[in-house]
C-alpha cells in the first residue's frame, strides 16, 4: 500500500521514520511480489490463521515473532532459501488465494483511470543463476486477476509452461495479460535461447505463443542491462 501511496506523490514514512516523497508522480506502477508462497511474510508477521495451522508455518512464526533479531534474521533467510527448493514449504493453497485477493483489492482502490494505473501483477521466477523470471501484468481489475493465482515454480519452472498457463486463463476469461522478461542479463543468455527449455529445437508454435504474451522486454533496472 505505501509503495501505490507513494508512486501517486503522496508522502509516506520508511520502516527506519524518514519521510519519503516523489517531486513528480508516477503514471502507473505494478507491486509484483514473487509467485511462490505468494504472501507469506505478511501473513506470517500478522499471524494467519491458514498459515499458522500448518507446523511450518506455526514454527516460522514463533522464531520470527521471538523477539530475538539474529533469530529473526536467521529464519527470514531460511524461509528466502525455502522458495528456492523444489516444493513450497507450506501446502495451503487457501492462504495464497487470501493473499492474491487482498493484494486484487488494494490494487482496484489505488486504481484511478486517466491519472494513475495501479496495475495487478506477479513475478514468476526459475533457475536461480540462470534467471528465466518474468513480471506477469494484468490489464484488466480484481473481477479478472481473481479468476487465477499466482503461477510459481512450484507449478514449474518451464517459461513454455508458464506460457501456456496464461494463454489458457486469457482464452478461458476473455481477460487481457503479458509477461515481461526480467533480469535477462542474469540469464546467461538462456532467455533468449534458441531452444525449448528441454533443449530441442524451437518449432513456430512455441514462437507463436511467446510472442502473444511476451511483446515487452525490460532492458535496464538497477541490477544491470540486458541489451
Amino acid at each position: 500500500e505505501d509503495a501505490f501511496r507513494f508512486a501517486r506523490g503522496e508522502e509516506i514514512t520508511t520502516t527506519h521514520g524518514l519521510k519519503a516523497k516523489l517531486s513528480r508522480p508516477l503514471d502507473w506502477l505494478v507491486v509484483s511480489d514473487h509467485a511462490e508462497m505468494y504472501g507469506l511474510m505478511p501473513q506470517l508477521l500478522k499471524g494467519d490463521p491458514e498459515v499458522l495451522a500448518t507446523p511450518q508455518g506455526k514454527k516460522w512464526y514463533e522464531a520470527l515473532t521471538s523477539g530475538d533479531p539474529q533469530i529473526a534474521f536467521d529464519t527470514a533467510m531460511e524461509i528466502v532459501a525455502s522458495l528456492s527448493g523444489d516444493e513450497p514449504p507450506i501446502d495451503n493453497p487457501k492462504a495464497i488465494k487470501n493473499a492474491w485477493r487482498e493484494y486484487t483489492a488494494l490494487a482496484d482502490r489505488y486504481n484511478e483511470p486517466g491519472r494513475f494505473s495501479a496495475i495487478i501483477g506477479w513475478e514468476w521466477t526459475s533457475q536461480g543463476g540462470f534467471n528465466l523470471h518474468r513480471n506477469v501484468l494484468f490489464r484488466g481489475d480484481a473481477s479478472d486477476a481473481n479468476q487465477t493465482v499466482p503461477y510459481s515454480q512450484f507449478d514449474s519452472q518451464n517459461p513454455e509452461d508458464l506460457w501456456r498457463f496464461l494463454a489458457d486463463f486469457r482464452d478461458r476469461t476473455g481477460a487481457e495479460v503479458m509477461a515481461i522478461p526480467h533480469n535477462g542479463n542474469l540469464s546467461n543468455g538462456r532467455m533468449f535461447s534458441l531452444e525449448t527449455f528441454d533443449g530441442q529445437p524451437l518449432n513456430s508454435e512455441i514462437a507463436a505463443l511467446r510472442a502473444s504474451l511476451e511483446y515487452l522486454v525490460e532492458t535496464t533496472q538497477i541490477k544491470g542491462d540486458s541489451e
